[in-house]
């Protein structure tokens, strides 16, 4: 019964954070989804269809880089912190962005999310290199959602 707990333990911890953090900042998006689609957007615009496709992907392996951590060793209290600064940003920025419609101070949101993102890449790039090549996607994607939010700025 103690290794069914461990396991619920470790899943619990691994994907409820993870998945709190996708449905509120898909909530704050969709409230916003009307305001956006009339924004003036660059010509080399990423397909809609891309963007939720890339963030669930990232939430998958950010679930199950934790999970890993947890079942194969106590992850370090810095990378845990960084998660969830990161967990943090990634929601204002959908609350600020889409929901209060603030490109601007989106912007400045995201900038710091994406400065975190490297920070935490690079924290766990020093703990465990499998878990860095399976995030490195996560700060790569924060740079480009980091240039469409200036260009929407920008345009806008």
């Amino acid at each position: 019964i103690s290794m069914k707990r461990n396991l619920l333990y470790s899943i619990l911890v691994s994907f409820l954070p993870v998945i709190i953090v996708a449905v509120l900042g898909s909530i704050f998006v969709n409230i916003g989804m009307d305001w956006f689609d009339l924004l003036i957007k660059p010509s080399q615009w990423i397909p809609n269809i891309v963007i939720p496709i890339v963030w669930t992907v990232i939430y998958l392996l950010t679930s199950i880089v934790i999970f890993l951590w947890v079942r194969n060793g106590k992850m370090p209290k810095n990378v845990v912190v960084l998660f969830i600064i990161n967990g943090v940003l990634n929601v204002l920025w959908c609350l600020l962005f889409f929901t209060l419609e603030l490109t601007f101070i989106g912007l400045i949101a995201i900038v710091i999310n994406l400065i975190m993102g490297y920070l935490l890449l690079s924290e766990i790039r020093k703990e465990n290199s499998l878990y860095y090549y399976m995030l490195v996607i996560y700060p790569i994607w924060l740079s480009i959602a980091t240039a469409l939010n200036l260009a929407l700025w920008i345009l806008n």
